[in-house]
């Protein structure tokens, strides 16, 4: 029971979910050098292997590596699409949350970037509270999580001081790199829903900024799926790419502690208080009204600018369509649709 609520806490707290859980269960068994070896241990192989695709992405330049890229743009096709439908199965259930997230995508598609997309979880999370029934569970038993109040408070409120303080910071120091963690850090303490919500908050800041441009954004999308690890490990990627740094492993190291620290942070934070939340019906009600809207995100992000960067062609659109069908009929594991994708592009790309 402990560990089923655990993951249910993680789920509705902003940031990498599964990465969340394990800093937990270190967290109980050794202290926070514990959490942080979980965390590292479950990261850096994914990381280490997208920091090389990005400093080896200057080979993809003839014919085929620029077809092997698109490959990997129709591979976030399929896979943003398999995301929307399983959570809009999970998490738009009934008519009132399909509204919800309806009314995302309408935000989504006429606001402007990350203010949009922020706007769009906090007007969820209001018709959640206001509108969803709460539900009633029976009696929730006494789960121990680590952490004591005093260290919860300390946690949430670095958390709050880096979200206020570092874009001011970036705005008078003008240091790329304060820059670039800045960038991580508000998009890591955003991302509400798992790691394909990560997709369209990442673009609106270093597609549209310039730091990086679309194509290779979406090339470094497709590469996460099949690699082993969070999604989140993408960061890796973005970092060694981004135009204003320098150091190709310092922008990576940045930007994924940017990703990560802030959902590190407030899991530290709420799991003292964690038996005492769980049992407030208006909140998790308010939480389903949040996942209804990020629903609603993904998809808008599903269309611009994943769909619209990608599918170029007839062909396009078949072998994107195929690749989704992989997935959600047949259940063909994720790495095998990337690399299957890749192969097709490359033939039809040369035929």
């Amino acid at each position: 029971m402990a560990y089923a609520d655990l993951v249910a806490l993680c789920q509705v707290l902003p940031g990498p979910a599964t990465s969340q859980v394990g800093f937990a269960i270190g967290l109980g068994r050794a202290g926070a050098a514990g959490g942080i070896a979980a965390v590292l241990a479950f990261t850096l192989p994914s990381a280490l292997l997208l920091l090389a695709f990005a400093l080896g992405a200057a080979a993809f330049s003839g014919a085929g590596g620029v077809a092997a890229v698109h490959g990997l743009k129709l591979v976030a096709v399929a896979i943003v699409a398999h995301a929307v439908w399983g959570m809009a199965r999970t998490l738009t259930p009934d008519v009132l949350r399909r509204c919800i997230a309806l009314v995302a995508v309408a935000i989504v598609f006429f606001g402007a970037g990350t203010l949009a997309q922020f706007g769009a979880m906090v007007m969820g999370g209001v018709a959640g509270l206001l509108l969803l029934e709460p539900v009633v569970d029976a009696e929730i038993p006494h789960a121990p999580f680590p952490g004591t109040a005093r260290t919860g408070v300390v946690c949430l409120a670095v958390f709050a001081a880096l979200l206020g303080a570092l874009p001011l910071l970036a705005a008078r120091t003008h240091w790329p790199e304060l820059q670039l963690f800045d960038v991580f850090y508000r998009t890591g303490a955003l991302v509400f829903g798992g790691g394909h919500v990560v997709l369209p908050l990442l673009q609106s800041q270093v597609v549209t900024s310039g730091w990086v441009d679309n194509d290779t954004f979406l090339a470094g999308y497709g590469a996460a799926q099949a690699m082993p690890g969070p999604l989140f490990a993408i960061g890796a990627f973005l970092g060694a790419v981004a135009k204003p740094m320098t150091s190709h492993l310092l922008g990576a190291a940045l930007a994924l502690l940017g990703l990560f620290l802030p959902g590190l942070l407030i899991v530290n934070a709420v799991l003292p208080f964690w038996g005492t939340l769980r049992r407030q019906q208006r909140m998790r009600a308010a939480l389903r009204g949040v996942n209804a809207a990020v629903v609603g995100v993904l998809a808008a992000a599903l269309w611009n600018p994943v769909w619209t960067s990608a599918v170029l062609r007839p062909a396009d659109a078949v072998i994107a369509l195929l690749g989704f069908a992989a997935l959600t009929v047949a259940r063909v594991a994720p790495w095998m649709v990337v690399a299957g994708i890749v192969v097709v592009s490359v033939v039809v790309g040369r035929s």
